[in-house]
């Protein structure tokens, strides 16, 4: 089967607006998921992303066109100034890692915990919130923080952002498809034209230095 890494932090409003649309385009094509949480900030300061606070006044102006444009294409809910952003994703992330460590499907979770956020105002940060999400997808919740908790969630985390990293991503959501890597929800689209025609995956052989 044709398996798709899928990045993603649940804290991001592009990962949230591209989240079913990547999972229409695996079903359609028999691919599958590889749930890869990663560490948001850590991917932005090594690929040369920027927290959105340092980022300059017209950039994060722009954003919010973006994120309009993207709200009314895909037909979701969103609101531009969530109550709760930013917060620390890691816990609701490393949920994520946890369900799919213990072979459970992870993306009815993950979208309620998307929408948490951005069309609801809840925290995301707040363990008791995280619970009430994954009880609400029918899994046992003090066994997924427990597991979250442990050393080996932060080692998958920290693995994951390392493997989003290598992958020249530069943010989130990232889809790595035969080691092609497509940013960004308005990229989904890209990704299922990739899988139609079956094409052999682009390459950057590209070794650095100005051209």
């Amino acid at each position: 089967m044709i398996e798709i890494d899928y990045y993603f932090s649940l804290l991001s409003p592009y990962a949230y607006l591209g989240h079913a649309a990547v999972q229409a385009v695996a079903r359609e094509h028999g691919a599958r998921l590889v749930y890869r949480p990663v560490r948001i900030f850590e991917l932005f300061a090594a690929n040369g992303g920027l927290p959105l606070g340092q980022r300059a006044p017209a950039r994060q102006r722009y954003r919010l066109y973006e994120l309009q444009r993207a709200r009314a294409e895909r037909g979701l809910t969103l609101n531009l100034a969530p109550k709760h952003f930013p917060v620390d994703p890691s816990l609701a992330d490393r949920c994520a890692i946890a369900l799919c460590e213990a072979g459970a499907d992870p993306a009815g979770y993950m979208d309620a915990a998307f929408r948490a956020v951005w069309a609801e105002d809840r925290d995301l940060a707040d363990r008791d919130t995280v619970a009430a999400l994954l009880r609400a997808h029918g899994h046992d919740a003090a066994a997924v923080l427990a597991a979250a908790d442990a050393e080996a969630a932060d080692e998958r985390y920290r693995r994951n952002t390392e493997a989003a990293i290598a992958a020249d991503l530069p943010g989130l959501p990232g889809y790595v498809l035969r080691g092609e890597p497509f940013w960004g929800q308005d990229r989904v689209e890209a990704l299922g034209e990739a899988l139609r025609s079956g094409r052999a995956p682009f390459r950057c052989d590209f070794a650095g230095g100005a051209r």
